[in-house]
């Protein structure tokens, strides 16, 4: 009889509770698509006595992750846990260890300790994937390390939140405020613990790393990915874009330029009748442009038991037919440094403001702009309320850090009533 593949999974909140169903619901199925079983042989959650609504009884029962990691019946560490520091670092670390490959839905992990971990693994021999810490359902990572991989990759592109996506899209369908509509993703059960993780682009920018790191053969840097999230994105700034025929969308973008890696996570108008400005709901879209290739379009659910189950099961199942790649595509060695890099790509941007209501307020701002080369391409003054009026600017093409150069010098003219909120017009 072949040998089956023994899982051991820490962490049985959603995914990890999907896992399970699959592996119980269609042991027969995966055996025939990997040509050998798939068992699980132990778990690991916070709580043993726990209604899972799944049968865990066939599993022996480890309190202690790290514990499960090293245990010698197990073939490969099911990472479920979340977070990138404690009991999942810990037990990721001890099962590489120990001569585990390991499956991972932990992109904040890989995100900040991704370089350490792979060599480590590397060094013993092992694997490490994590489809499913990217996008949920939709096979990205595959994509890049075995579709494209005859393909010189040029930009990376997408909605990579849900979370951000469904508060963006309600705004514009309800007509509702931004406060109103957090509040009711809160209630959903749609935000993390840390809402500023989902709102504040760092879960979207996690994963734009890592996608990066594939993409482009370098080593996962996190920490040079510029990001700015949705919190000050208002109803009117909905509204005014769409009366533009933009969509408003935290859209992660990532290329390879010659002064260095360009990655960043901030809101971005979108054109309403391109496929990422048709984009509702809680729906993940990501774009993957290649010099053979040119463009490809993969959308699909960003999260749920299902979708990310499906993509840890499909690690799984590479596995288990010996698919052996290296974690970011390439051998952790070949992996190159880069340097951070702005967006230096000229764009028109949306340029919204309140300026207090003084004699030649507007033309201050307009001066101001021309003293650093940008032009304006559309502009419309809204209703006075007696001490403030509103601005829409859009600008002609021209680089970000002018415009914050130009933002930065408003403040000296002592005509605005508040900071400016300033979105690139980004061409997909």
């Amino acid at each position: 009889m072949t040998t089956p593949l023994r899982l051991g999974i820490a962490g049985l909140g959603t995914v990890g509770v999907g896992v399970v169903k699959i592996i119980r619901q269609k042991a027969n199925l995966l055996a025939a698509r990997t040509g050998r079983p798939i068992v699980i042989t132990a778990v690991s959650a916070r709580s043993r006595d726990k209604d899972r609504g799944v049968n865990l009884a066939d599993y022996a029962w480890e309190d202690d992750p790290v514990d499960l990691a090293k245990r010698d019946d197990i073939d490969v560490f099911v990472e479920l846990m979340g977070g990138h520091e404690g009991p999942a670092k810990d037990a990721t670390e001890a099962a590489i260890a120990a001569g585990k490959d390991v499956i991972t839905a932990n992109k904040a992990l890989l995100a900040i300790h991704g370089q350490a971990l792979a060599e480590a693994a590397e060094a013993k021999g092992c694997v490490i994937r994590f489809e499913a810490a990217v996008a949920g359902g939709i096979p990205v990572v595959k994509s890049l390390t075995e579709g494209l991989a005859g393909n010189d990759i040029t930009r990376v592109m997408g909605v990579m939140n849900g979370t951000c996506n469904y508060i963006l899209t309600r705004m514009q369908d309800a007509g509702l405020p931004y406060d109103e509509v957090f509040a009711e993703a809160d209630a959903l059960g749609y935000l993390e613990a840390d809402p500023n993780l989902d709102v504040g682009g760092i879960d979207a920018g996690h994963k734009l790393s890592l996608l990066s790191s594939i993409a482009f053969g370098t080593k996962v840097a996190f920490d040079g990915v510029e990001l700015e999230g949705i919190q000050r994105i208002s109803i009117e700034d909905i509204n005014q874009a769409a009366d533009l025929g933009y969509r408003i969308k935290l859209l992660g973008v990532a290329q390879l330029t010659g002064r260095g890696l360009e990655q960043r996570m901030t809101p971005c108008l979108v054109p309403a009748d391109s496929p990422l400005g048709q984009l509702t709901g809680g729906t993940n879209m990501v774009v993957l442009e290649g010099d053979a290739v040119e463009q490809i379009v993969l959308r699909g659910p960003g999260a749920g038991e299902g979708p990310t189950a499906s993509a840890v099961m499909g690690d799984v199942c590479d596995v288990a037919r010996g698919l052996r790649i290296s974690t970011f595509g390439v051998p952790v060695g070949a992996l190159e440094s880069t340097q951070p890099a702005q967006s230096n790509s000229p764009a028109p941007f949306y340029l919204r403001m309140a300026l207090l209501d003084r004699p030649g307020a507007l033309a201050k701002v307009a001066t101001v702009l021309g003293e650093f080369g940008i032009s304006i391409d559309r502009m419309r003054q809204g209703q006075h309320d007696g001490s403030e009026a509103p601005v829409l600017i859009v600008t002609h093409k021209t680089q970000r850090s002018a415009l914050n150069e130009a933002i930065a010098a408003m403040s000296s003219t002592g005509v605005l009533a508040s900071d400016p909120v300033a979105l690139r017009i980004e061409n997909v």
